[in-house]
Parts: C-alpha cells; structure tokens; sequence
C-alpha cells in the first residue's frame, strides 16, 4: 500500500497534509482510502481548487444553502507553461510559500481564485471578501485585519481601489448587492490607552478640554486626590494632615508655631498671640499657650478653649486700665471657667477624666513682663547678650517640682523618675482648687521671652539649655526663632506635641531697675 508519507495535499479538497495525517483537516477525507484506491492517478495530477487561507480572526465563509448564491464555476485550468497573470504573481511574491495574507476582492492566492463570494444577505459578519466577480486590484493590498468580532471587512487605505463591499446589516432577497457597509464602530484595538485596559473619555475622544478640577482641598502626598470626610486621600489613601498638626502665627512683636510632633496622632497643643494697648495708649503684646491633659476627655477642645478664652479676658482688660498682673490672674480664672464648661456640654465617662489642660501666658508692657501658669508648662527669659544669664519664670506644678521644693531630691533626680511629669495643678472640672501663679520681672536689657510646653522644654530643660537652643537673632525674627526651635524639639525625637512662642523684650529707655 502506498505510504502517506507520500502525500503532500488531500486528494479531495488539496488542503496541504503533514506525514501521519490519516485524515484530512479540511474536508474530513479519508486518506488511507484514497491512496488505496487511486493514489498514483491522483499524485500527478494538478490540486482542486481551495477556499484561500483567511488572516487569524476572520470568520470563514458559510456554505451555499437558503438565501446564499451557489458558488460560481472555477476558471478554466490554465494551460500547461502559460504564464500567471501580473496580479497573480506579484501576490505569490509577497507571500512566500506557506504565507497568507489578507487579499483584496478578486485576488487569487498560489494561482487559485477565490470562489466563495459574501452572501447578500448574511446572518452574520460579512466575509472579508466581495463577489469573486469584481475586477482584481492591480496592486495587492495588506491593511491589517480588524479586531475579533467587529464587523465588516479590513480597512483599506485607498478606498477608490477596493470593490463595494456587502451591508454588515440584514437585507430583503432582492436588496442591491452594492451597497456600502457603514463604518466599523468597534474601537480600534492597535489605539493606545493613557493606561492598560482604561476606557477612554469622552474628552479624550473628541479633543475637547477636560471638565473642571475637583473642588476642595487636594491631598499633600500625591497632589491630584481630593479628601473624602474622614480625612484620606480618594486617589492614594494618604491620611491628611488636620488644620491644627501644624500652625503658625506672627504679629509684629510677637509670634507662635506649633506641631503636632512624630509620636502623637493630633495636636493637644494650642496658642493665641495678641497686640492690644495699655488705657495710656502704650503697646501691650501678650501669647498664651495651653497643653491638652492627654489622659483626659478631649484635651484637645480643653487647650483650645483655655487659649481663647484667656486671650480674650486679656484684650478686653488691658485697655481698661486693668494692671498686668491683675489681667493675668483674671485670664487664667476664665480659662478654667472655659474648660469647666466643656464638662457640662457632654457628659463624662466613668473611665475618663474630664476636659482637662494646663496654662502659661506671658505679657509685655509699659517695660514689664508678667507671667501666669497653671500646670508644667514654662516660660524662659533669654537676653540678647548671650553673656548675661538666663532665667526660668516659672515652677512648674508637678511631682518632681514638689519633691525638689520638700528637699527630697534634686532636681536631675528628680526630673529622671518616672513620676516627674505628674501633674498636680491643671485646669479642669475635676482639677482641685486652682491656684493661679503670677509673677512680674523688669529686664534690664533687651532679650525675648520663651514660652512653651513640654514637648520642648523636655529637650532643654535648664535655662541655659534653652537660651543655647534659641537662635542669636530671636529678638528681631521672633517667628523664624519659634520655627526653629520647634524643629530643635522635632529633631530631638519629637515625642510630644510641641508649642512655643517668642515675645520679643526691646530695651526700656533710660535703663530700669529690678521689680
């Protein structure tokens, strides 16, 4: 029996077979039987006709049946040694042997016509070619196939050369056969996206200018996202930082930063700076500054409420010929009241203590400087003159300030236990009973006034810590001073929310003498 492997096309249909085929791929044929029963005969003679190979993705023509013009006859087999006609052999060309590619109506491929025209009336996409009839373009065309599934045929580049083509849509029997398919809708896949798989916009598609930026803040990370109500961004999912983690305010005489430090989620801290005058009409400049209780209800709204309220008392009194130290012990009574009232608006839990905060305000005028505080937070006195000596102001209400005072310890001993930083006066509603501490001090010569909490004090302790830490220059840049010390508390570790403000001291005419 003759051996398939002497087989190079199907017998039935000329489809190219591979050796061990049995079958054939195309038409199902069986080559076994075939070669039994005729396969000398059929070796020399010329292959049948075939359908020519489609590009990938296009659908293959339906077979003839209702609705469907049965295929017209093949051409007359060319004469043996006749030439190829212009069109048929420049398309072998291109193609090479065991090459297809996409033909325009009429073209035929290895010297084959193509004998399975589109129907008239398809149920389903058209086929990539029109009726075999149409005249042959004179040169080839290789536009590249649309996108699986969409409709129509390939989009030609000349469409004056390419045949009518078939309607994508469904006709009547006897609808003309020349009617122009509408263009393809599906995009086209070859367009490249802004990203992968992302639709585009409709301002993208027609060259328009994209709508109105969002509204509302954008956030500090990515700088595109907006922040939904909770404070994240919509784009990058950064937290956003709150109004008070970082603030700054600076008047002519006086200025105040605040952080909210690298270990704390929010600020507890809070300030108020004010200008105002005396009811001789002279400049009075005073700060204020309040440290939330971080184990109490909402020291946050506490320190907020103290600053304000204080700040308040001591503009409305000072005009009024109030005296500097009177005004200041008035100003840290309305704090507490203010605080006090924070207690009443919403009840307490049991495992919570109350709103609770402490105090240190600092006041400049007719060439005196007045201190009040309740708490642990300080006030320091810094000359101009690096030579002279610094001083603290204030005593803080604490357990290591009482066991120094009792003689118990000193005060490295003291400040080093873990209990130092107990308060023992605070401003609350479940504080004991306040006792507000004043104090006056006549410089005598120009230099500024510290006032802080603790987030920095920690990181310099002792006044001359202090007056190392704040800049030569404080007296006439007070805000760059509290900016920079801010950052001094900040590199230090940044523990706790940080607050200072620097009032500036300028030196009184004539020299002055101790109060």
């Amino acid at each position: 029996m003759p051996q398939l492997d002497q087989l190079s096309a199907c017998p039935s249909c000329a489809e190219p077979l591979e050796e061990g085929d049995r079958f054939c791929g195309a038409c199902g044929a069986d080559l076994e039987a075939a070669a039994a029963q005729g396969f000398a005969a059929h070796r020399d003679a010329p292959p049948a006709p075939r359908t020519p190979t489609l590009p990938d993705g296009l659908p293959a023509a339906p077979a003839a049946g209702y609705g469907y013009p049965p295929p017209p006859p093949p051409p007359p087999a060319a004469p043996p040694g006749a030439a190829a006609p212009p069109a048929q052999v420049q398309a072998g060309a291109a193609a090479g042997p065991g090459q297809a590619f996409p033909v325009a109506p009429g073209e035929a491929v290895d010297g084959v016509a193509e004998q399975n025209p589109p129907p008239t009336t398809p149920p389903t996409p058209s086929t990539p070619a029109a009726a075999a009839a149409e005249p042959a373009s004179a040169e080839p065309d290789f536009a590249l196939p649309p996108a699986l599934g969409s409709p129509g045929t390939p989009t030609l580049p000349d469409a004056s050369a390419a045949a009518p083509l078939a309607s994508a849509e469904p006709a009547g029997p006897h609808a003309p056969a020349d009617t122009p398919a509408p263009a393809p809708t599906a995009p086209d896949p070859r367009s490249v996206l802004d990203e992968p798989g992302a639709p585009q916009s409709a301002a993208d598609r027609t060259g328009a200018p994209a709508g109105p930026e969002p509204s509302g803040p954008t956030c500090v990370a990515c700088g595109t996202g907006t922040i939904d109500s909770d404070g994240y961004c919509e784009h990058c999912g950064h937290k956003q930082p709150r109004d008070r983690d970082h603030m700054e305010s600076a008047l002519d005489t006086v200025a105040a930063a605040s952080d909210r430090g690298l270990r704390h989620h929010r600020n507890e801290d809070f300030f108020a700076i004010a200008e105002t005058t005396t009811s001789q009409g002279t400049p009075a400049t005073f700060a204020v500054i309040c440290d939330g209780v971080s184990s109490a209800t909402r020291p946050d709204e506490a320190s907020a409420a103290a600053a304000e309220a204080a700040s308040a008392s001591l503009y409305q009194a000072l005009p009024l010929g109030r005296h500097p130290q009177q005004a200041m012990h008035d100003a840290l009574v309305a704090a507490s009241e203010a605080v006090n009232a924070l207690a009443a608006d919403a009840p307490v839990e049991p495992s919570k203590n109350a709103p609770a905060c402490t105090v240190v305000g600092a006041l400049s005028a007719d060439g005196i400087l007045t201190v009040g505080w309740i708490g642990d937070s300080r006030a320091y006195w810094v000359p101009d003159d690096r030579t002279a000596a610094p001083a603290r102001l204030t005593e803080d209400d604490s357990w290591a300030a009482q066991m120094v005072a009792a003689g118990l310890m000193n005060e490295a001993e003291a400040y080093a236990d873990p209990r130092a930083h107990a308060i023992t006066g605070w401003l609350g509603a479940d504080a004991y009973e306040i006792d507000p501490h004043t104090a006056s001090f006549k410089p005598e010569q120009p230099g500024v006034v510290v006032v802080c909490t603790d987030g920095l004090w920690n990181y310099a302790e002792s006044a001359e810590e202090m007056a190392a830490a704040v800049p030569s220059d404080a007296l006439n840049r007070p805000l760059q001073s509290a900016q920079h010390l801010v950052g001094y508390a900040l590199d230090g570790g940044g523990h706790d929310n940080v607050t200072v403000a620097v009032v500036p001291f300028p030196a009184p005419p004539g020299g002055a003498g101790s109060a």
